[in-house]
């Protein structure tokens, strides 16, 4: 009898623990789901093909933020193909401007799985679960979080360059089909990824569709 005396109050002691952190788990309750920075691609895609040597530009105009990014901690950027076996990024960078300037104040890496240049499988079921990939079934690509909030006062520039080899030149990029995004873009030959604070950004801006880009969240 000692001995069950002993062990009914240290039972009980637990079930309350195990109840007390059930409950705090449930009042948590769901992550929350990421929240847009700027009006992403809506709708179907378009593709644009043949990169080996290109790189794709991207405007995230500051003028088109939305207020509620203001406590967003993150920028998280998603990037969609179209076709292609493998795509060899050779960098990736975020120029930062001024609002409605060309002037670059700030040059941040943006990675994948931590480096700039990494190859991404198109035909891998990991990274694009739905095969073959094409504009009816994009491969989007989660890229890692930058510690950025931005900012209605600054734009933000996107730049990816893809290697000039076999595999990019049959690369398919995720445009927007209609123009209902805040995000636009333009492509260059050759690595427009080596800017430095202080340089200009790459000219041939023409307001068209984003190549690649398709959303600016927070995580």
């Amino acid at each position: 009898m000692k001995k069950l005396k002993l062990r009914i109050p240290t039972l009980l002691l637990c079930i309350v623990l195990f109840c007390m952190a059930s409950t705090a788990v449930a009042q948590q309750g769901p992550a929350a789901p990421p929240i847009n920075l700027v009006a992403g691609v809506g709708g179907p895609v378009s593709s644009s093909n043949e990169w080996a040597n290109y790189s794709a530009l991207n405007l995230i105009a500051g003028a088109f933020i939305f207020p509620a990014v203001s406590s967003a901690k993150a920028t998280v950027l998603y990037i969609g193909f179209t076709a292609g076996t493998e795509a060899d990024i050779g960098n990736m960078v975020l120029y930062t401007t001024k609002r409605g300037n060309y002037k670059i104040s700030a040059v941040t890496p943006v990675k994948l799985k931590g480096v700039s240049n990494p190859i991404i499988s198109l035909t891998n079921k990991k990274v694009c679960p739905t095969q073959p990939i094409s504009v009816t079934n994009p491969c989007v690509i989660r890229l890692d979080p930058i510690s950025l909030t931005p900012t209605t006062l600054s734009d933000y520039y996107f730049v990816m360059y893809l290697g000039n080899n076999s595999n990019n030149a049959s690369v398919g990029a995720a445009n927007a089909l209609y123009p209902i995004t805040s995000l636009t873009g333009w492509y260059l030959g050759g690595d427009q990824t080596q800017q430095k604070v202080g340089q200009s950004i790459p000219s041939g801006y023409n307001g068209t569709h984003p190549y690649f880009l398709l959303y600016v969240m927070n995580n």
